[in-house]
């Protein structure tokens, strides 16, 4: 039996954050506890204070809360909870990336079921939230339209990802002037974050009809768009493309789950604090090569999603779609930033733990070529390899 379950409510326009009063109060908020990345709150781009001044308008109480970096962690979790409480919010908002609107899931959580425990999470009939508003500001994640959150555990350093059909935002408010400010290295990451959500939930086992549909979108929206977006971030139409790809690519991978590229990426992540979509996009060409057999029919309609030849054979097109990837790698220069994070000698040494923890978490029995040990150990080499001969290629041409 297949299902599909989706946001509430979904906001695409131009200066789409002016609605957020409106939103609240529909939801019968007033006090509203904002997570927002603190560099949106910083001096240079004052975004707290547009988002301040939406509020007023219908006198609307508000609360900041900036204090995490990179991915969020249960720390992050415990800490917003309690300023949430003291403040005594009765709605939460996210303004940012996957990292702000993670966060904020969990606390819309954890402020109603201070007992409950993460491992519980997925096993509940019902989940208790207070009301939740997503605003992304990048154009990857989908955590806006998702029934997922990810937060690390700083004490594993394990990245737990529960879900449950209550997680997914009462609303999402997708405004593409939010993300012109993306510099273009993140809007590759994010971008290519988003692809790898698309092409994994069109690739899972789980996939179905309905979320084939809006699998197949986001990949054509994103081949069009993402090299633009790349090149000129502030080409306004490039920008709504790729947030609304994003969101789509979300609605997929939340239904049909994402598979071998995040399984093995969020440990890579983690352990070497790399950006989740630089993660993601180091692996997805090495993952496609690991499932090819498993369905070229499914990777030829990537391949022709992503602007390849309709009229080549099936086999030439199931290829296709690993070479477009890889060179999306090489043209937003992927493969040279993974020296910025890791060495392959220390990425080799990190293989056996980096294993055990891909195995241990989601996507590993999604993949239609389910993997062995040896199998994902494999794809680290490769990508340990790679950066080795990207660098040495980086030293001859300096």
């Amino acid at each position: 039996m297949s299902t599909l379950d989706l946001s509430r409510h979904i906001v695409i326009e131009s200066g789409a954050i002016e609605r957020l009063d409106e939103l609240v109060a529909a939801k019968g908020g007033s006090r509203v506890f904002v997570i927002i990345d603190s560099f949106l709150a910083s001096p240079s781009v004052k975004l707290h204070e547009k988002v301040t001044a939406i509020f007023l308008k219908r006198g609307f109480a508000c609360s900041f809360f900036s204090n995490y970096a990179g991915e969020p962690t249960t720390k992050n979790v415990k800490e917003a909870v309690q300023q949430l409480q003291s403040f005594q919010a009765d709605c939460v908002v996210a303004v940012g990336g996957g990292s702000a609107i993670d966060l904020a899931k969990a606390v819309a959580v954890f402020s109603k079921n201070n007992e409950i425990k993460w491992s519980e999470i997925s096993c509940q009939q019902q989940l208790k939230r207070l009301p939740l508003i997503a605003v992304p500001t990048t154009a990857g994640t989908g955590s806006e339209a998702t029934k997922i959150m990810v937060i690390t555990d700083p004490v594993t350093n394990v990245k737990m990802n529960p879900s449950h059909p209550d997680l997914i935002p009462d609303a999402a408010v997708l405004d593409p002037e939010l993300t012109v400010s993306l510099p273009p290295s993140f809007t590759a990451y994010t971008g290519l974050d988003a692809l790898t959500h698309a092409v994994e939930a069109y690739l899972s086992n789980r996939a179905s009809q309905m979320t084939d549909l809006f699998a197949l979108e986001a990949i054509r929206q994103i081949g069009l768009a993402l090299p633009k977006a790349y090149e000129d971030g502030r080409d306004s139409d490039s920008r709504k493309d790729m947030i609304l790809a994003s969101c789509y690519a979300g609605l997929a991978f939340s239904n049909a789950s994402t598979n071998l590229a995040h399984a093995a990426g969020r440990p890579l992540g983690a352990q070497f604090h790399i950006p989740h979509g630089l993660s993601v996009a180091l692996l997805l060409p090495f993952v496609l090569e690991f499932g090819l057999e498993s369905c070229p029919e499914r990777y030829a309609k990537v391949a022709v999603a992503l602007g390849a030849d309709p009229s080549l054979s099936t086999e030439k097109l199931a290829q296709a779609s690993i070479h477009i990837v890889e060179d999306y790698n090489e043209r937003f220069g992927i493969w040279k930033d993974a020296s910025k994070y890791l060495q392959p000698e220390q990425l080799m040494q990190a293989i056996p733990s980096l294993v055990i923890d891909a195995l241990s978490g989601n996507g590993i029995d999604t993949n239609r070529k389910v993997p062995a040990d040896q199998d994902i150990a494999g794809i680290y080499e490769k990508l340990a390899e790679k950066i080795k001969e990207t660098s040495q290629q980086t030293l001859l041409n300096n």
